[in-house]
């Protein structure tokens, strides 16, 4: 087992950060620069956050070059970042530690004594926010790290000044094992990440070991027979405090749906068979209600009154990229959602197809060619869900094509569904088709959005 990572900054003063403006990055900066250390970083593109960075009067230099580690204690990189990086290659020349992101938020975690870690292969970033939103209005002050932009707090970080910290705990290449939570909430465990990982046993047992890290309580879906396996496992290695959650009986807190709404947005919530109040959800889907209920039960665990817990639930509009509404121009709703993943989609597509839309049209960019080839079948299923299925080219992330496949080889497993090798081709054809009453969704893990944007732009008349 990995140790902790307390002492990683002793006699740690200046810190520079590659790649500063990333979503991952960001929060840490702001973090360590509010406990007092001296922050400085690089990236090569300007952006909003960026901006919220230099506010706080952390120097930014644009571009990466040798020069910008000089005098740093310590260099922190994303995984992103190649080791034939400039920066790495000085600071490794010069002798300066550097640590790769995930490192630096064990770091980072460890250094509160009420620590929250919520991971599972879907609805970290979302069940994150609403957590962080709860605790901050039940006034327990938290420090969090979240995974996109929650409109509550104005980014995806806050600092707070009790010993609590609430951080997204990602599976992928077990990043989340450098981290030591207090509690943990465990909100699924399902096939994903098989580059890395290869089969679900192995995912299993990554998910294990980071129960097995959590000191306190561990609040886990009942539901979920991968992560009950999962518990099981821990328990044999000392794990003792589980907290469960569902839609079934047997679960020490219960969500009962109650909403007229095919949509699913209200519910009662029960702790050992006793009512403990009702909550009203802006954001649709019954995952969302799954995800209302991992937070609450963990914010009730920790000492929230339900009531307050219901109250931050119903005023939660939902977090970035997360079934995100951007607009109605015409008449026609469009909407972006980060899904990637087979289960995530089938959650957001039944969603979409429940609302009373005319019709729906599902703009899918494939992430991975690992994930598209291992899901290939599963993925033609899920998009057959809305009334139309539009496909972008595969997103590569990290991957070359080894596996020799292709958008058109999911869309003709689609009946009429259509791909093309452009987001302007595509912005092109779904606008010209698109009708009042419409919804037009943009999906993936990747850059999709930006084709969101593109719609919205000639739906408005907006010509650049």
């Amino acid at each position: 087992m990995v140790e902790s990572y307390a002492h990683l900054l002793d006699h740690i003063k200046r810190i520079h950060f590659v790649g500063i403006g990333g979503s991952g990055m960001c929060p840490l900066a702001e973090i360590l620069h509010s406990e007092g250390y001296e922050i400085t970083g690089s990236d090569n593109a300007e952006s909003d956050t960026l901006q919220r960075i230099r506010s706080y009067g952390i120097p930014v230099t644009m571009g990466h070059f040798p020069e910008n580690v000089c005098g740093a204690d310590m260099v922190v990189y994303t995984a992103a970042v190649k080791l034939d990086n400039p920066e790495l290659v000085s600071a490794q020349a010069q002798n300066i530690p550097t640590v790769e992101r995930s490192v630096m938020l064990g770091a980072v975690v460890d250094k509160y004594s009420k620590s929250i870690a919520v991971s599972g292969t879907h609805g970290k970033t979302t069940t994150t926010s609403m957590l962080t939103q709860i605790l901050t209005m039940a006034s327990f002050d938290p420090t969090a790290v979240i995974g996109a932009k929650l409109p509550f707090i104005g980014g995806n970080s806050r600092i707070g000044k009790s010993d609590y910290i609430v951080c997204e705990a990602c599976e992928y290449v077990d990043t989340f094992l450098r981290i030591f939570p207090a509690m943990s909430v465990i909100l699924n465990v399902d096939e994903d990440h098989l580059d890395y990982f290869g089969t679900l046993d192995r995912i299993k047992d990554s998910f294990t070991r980071f129960m097995e890290q959590t000191s306190s309580y561990i609040v886990v879906n009942g539901d979920d027979r991968n992560s009950m396996d999962c518990v099981k496992e821990a328990k044999k290695h000392g794990a003792q405090k589980i907290v469960t959650f569902g839609f079934g009986n047997r679960n020490d807190f219960r969500a009962e749906i109650t909403g007229e709404s095919s949509v699913c947005d209200s519910f009662d919530l029960y702790h050992k068979g006793e009512k403990l109040c009702s909550v009203s959800l802006k954001v649709p889907g019954k995952f969302n209600v799954m995800n209302a209920l991992a937070a609450a039960s963990a914010a009730i665990t920790l000492g929230v009154a339900p009531e307050d817990a219901a109250k931050a639930l119903e005023a939660f509009s939902g977090a970035h990229r997360r079934f995100e509404i951007l607009g109605k121009p015409c008449g026609i709703t469009v909407a972006d959602d980060f899904a990637h993943h087979p289960t995530e989609l089938r959650a957001t597509l039944t969603t979409a197809m429940s609302m009373g839309f005319r019709k729906v049209w599902a703009v899918f960019q494939p992430h991975t060619f690992s994930r598209t080839y291992t899901f290939l079948n599963e993925f033609a299923e899920v998009l057959s869900i809305p009334d139309h299925a539009i496909l972008s080219e595969i997103l590569p992330v990290r991957e070359t094509n080894t596996y020799n496949i292709y958008s058109k080889d999911l869309a003709e497993k689609i009946d009429g569904c259509v791909w093309f090798k452009t987001f302007e081709e595509i912005a092109d054809y779904v606008t010209k088709k698109a009708k009042p009453g419409d919804l037009i969704i943009t999906i993936g893990g990747g850059n999709v959005y930006m084709c969101a944007d593109m719609i919205l732009k000639k739906l408005n008349g907006v010509t650049d």
